[in-house]
This record gives structure tokens, sequence and C-alpha cells, in this order.
């Protein structure tokens, strides 16, 4: 039995929300170091595959720390940081480890004070002595420092991994929602380390924000267009096709006005990231959505004068929103970046829904040339009638 649009539509929206990954099994305490060291405590951190082991002397304010983390490139860096002030990145001072011009590991100190390229400078704390190494795809970070404020037990920590160094700096990292969510409270006598709060709440929002824009501009208003464009050449569809484009335009328009909003308070609540692209084309989307949806309420009779200028209007505004809004999910998928099967299975979709498009475009032509060259043969031979009522035969 075939699925109708709005089942199809349901099921997409049903399976994509499974995009969040599960979290990871606990390994660090099976991690050992060629140097001997040891650590009181460990912890595997919930994002980016890290993992922190440390020891803290209270009576001195002294902590000693290994991070463990994979690059995000072969080149890349690695990073660990104690923020005093806040939770975030800005006003952490951060441990970031790379390989220097000669090929070795090194490890150099970074107050972040902005969003801006990274200037090696003095830390909150005192740096006693560090090193790094990079084996197994891995680079360790190791540190002892000497926390300035004595009897704090408790800090916030960020950590993070980037692609590239040039000119011994360190470039960006991603925005993708490990490189977001990699900072949590760090109690340094129980050993207990706690993710961002939050965190797992913005995924949700990214994925939903995904999941409702897909539904919508990505599948529903092409169904509503392939409804529109074909169903209305048989005389037995109408006026169920028109019912049925106008249900799926109106629902895809409201599934699209929540992603939309999400898609807004997601930029609000990180304005260091952007991705222009994306947000102009969701802007632009629902600007002319909101027309299009508003010209109902326009929309002059079949034998009006202006019919046909609204009917170009219509037709050219509502291919503009199919051909945007398909360009702009696949925008997304390159942001979320979720498992290639989700990217893979929208493609299907659209290629099942363009294959009907092709075969349904096949027949609506063969269909209107029968029906002109059946209208052309009933047609009089000789002007109305030769004047008459009714038309003469042919002469014998």
């Amino acid at each position: 039995m075939a699925l109708s649009p709005v089942a199809i539509a349901t099921l997409f929206l049903v399976t994509t929300v499974s995009l969040i990954s599960p979290s990871q099994s606990a390994t660090c305490t099976s991690q050992t170091f060629t140097s001997n060291k040891l650590y009181t405590f460990c912890n595997d951190l919930p994002s980016l595959n890290s993992y922190l082991h440390w020891a803290y002397d209270p009576a001195h304010s002294t902590l000693s720390i290994a991070f463990i983390a994979p690059p995000a490139r072969p080149n890349g860096w690695v990073s660990w940081a104690i923020n005093p002030t806040s939770t975030g990145m800005v006003g952490s001072q951060a441990l970031i480890a790379f390989r220097d011009a000669r090929g070795e590991m090194t490890v150099k100190t970074y107050n972040i004070t902005s969003y801006g390229p990274l200037t090696e400078s003095k830390v909150w704390y005192e740096v006693r002595e560090s090193s790094a190494e990079f084996s197994g795809g891995v680079i360790r970070l190791f540190a002892t420092v000497v926390l300035p404020e004595t009897g704090r037990t408790t800090v916030n920590h960020v950590w993070q991994v980037g692609p590239s160094v040039t000119g011994g700096v360190p470039d960006k990292h991603e925005f993708q929602p490990g490189n977001l969510n990699s900072r949590g409270s760090l109690d340094l006598l129980r050993g207990q380390s706690t993710g961002a709060t939050g965190g797992n709440s913005r995924t949700n929002k990214r994925n939903i924000h995904g999941v409702l824009n897909v539904v919508s501009w990505g599948i529903m208003f092409p169904i509503g267009i392939i409804i529109a464009r074909y169903l209305r050449v048989f005389p037995s569809a109408d006026p169920v096709w028109f019912y049925l484009h106008v249900f799926c335009q109106v629902s895809a328009y409201a599934i699209g006005v929540s992603g939309w909003a999400t898609g807004l308070k997601l930029g609000s609540e990180s304005k260091a990231v952007t991705y222009s692209g994306h947000r102009n084309i969701g802007i632009s989307l629902f600007a002319l959505a909101t027309v299009q949806i508003f010209a109902l309420l326009l929309r002059p009779k079949k034998d009006h004068k202006f019919r046909f200028y609204w009917n170009i209007y219509h037709h050219g505004l509502g291919y503009t929103v199919l051909i945007l809004g398909i360009i702009n999910v696949f925008k997304g998928f390159n942001i979320l970046r979720p498992e290639p099967k989700w990217k893979n299975a929208y493609i299907v979709v659209i290629a099942v829904l363009g294959g009907i498009a092709l075969l349904l475009e096949a027949i609506t032509w063969i269909v209107v040339l029968r029906r002109k060259k059946s209208d052309k043969s009933t047609k009089p031979y000789d002007g109305f009638n030769n004047g008459h009522g009714r038309q003469d035969p042919l002469a014998p």
C-alpha cells in the first residue's frame, strides 16, 4: 500500500530524531604512561574522545594533569584550560600542545580573551612544568601548575582540539556539537568532572531544528508542488488536488516556521558561531514562503484578467522556495554532520520524488497532447457551421 505524503514526512521525522549519538564507555582507567606517572583520579570527558588524569595537592595548591585527546587532524593541536571567571572559552587560561616548526611537540600558554587569533601569553596560574607527546593517533599533554587561590578545590575547565597550526599559532577549531560542549566543572578532591550544563539540550535543539526543516522545506514543499503540477491535469482530481496542495504547503510552512524559530534561538545563544549562507537562505525562505501563503488571500478567479499574471508570480515563487529549501537542507547536513545514513536517506527521498515527478511529467504531456489532438479533431472544418445552426456535412 502506497504511503501518503503526510505518512512519508512523519516517518522521516520520527526516524531522524535518533540523530543524537550515544555516549562512550569509560576507558581512562586502562591508560598508562611511558614515564610511569601516576595520578589520583581520571575521567572520560563527555566530548571529543578526551580523557583527563589529575592529582591535586591542596596544601601547596599544586595540580598535575595529563590530558589525552586525538587532534582534529594529524598536524592539529589539543588544549586543556581552566576558566577562573566563567564556564566558556573566553576567559580560559589554556595549555595548548602541538608540533612546532622543527617537528617537535611543544606546550604553550594562552590567555583566551576573545574569539580572535591567539597570542602566546602568561596565564592565571603558574606553570611549573609541561610537556607533550604524540603517538597512537593521540596527543598527551602533561603539566604541573600552581593555582593562585589557596583552598579552591573546584574549577571550570575547558578542553578542545583543532585541525592545524600556522606559523606556530593554533588555527581556529571547528564548531560542531562536540567542540561546543567541551566544558564542565572539575572537583579536584572528589575526582568528579561534570559536563557542560545545557550541552545535551543544545544538541537536541540543533537536531530538532534540522529535522523540522528537512521535513518542511525538504520534503513537504516538494510534495505539495508535485500535487499541484500534475494532479490538476486530471478532471477527476478536481478539486481534491487543490485541497491536498494547500494542506501540504500550509503544513510545511507551519513546520518550517518552527524550524526557523529554533534556528534564530540557536543563533542568539551562539553569537560567535555564524553560518552566514545557511542563515541568509533560511531568512529568505521564511520571507518568500510567507508571501506565498498570504497570496492565497489575493488569488483571482480563473476567468479574471489578472489570473495569468498571478499564476506566473505564484509558480515562480513556489519553484524558488523549492530550490532554496533543498539547497539549505544540504547546507544544514554539512553543518550538523549527522551519521552519513541520514544524509543518504534524504538523498533517496529526493531521488524518489524526482523520479515520480519525471514520470508524472511524461504522463501529463501525453494526456495534454492527446486532449489537444482530440479537441482539434472536433472543431468545425470551415468557419463555424458556415453560418448555420449546425455543422454541414462534407460534400460527396
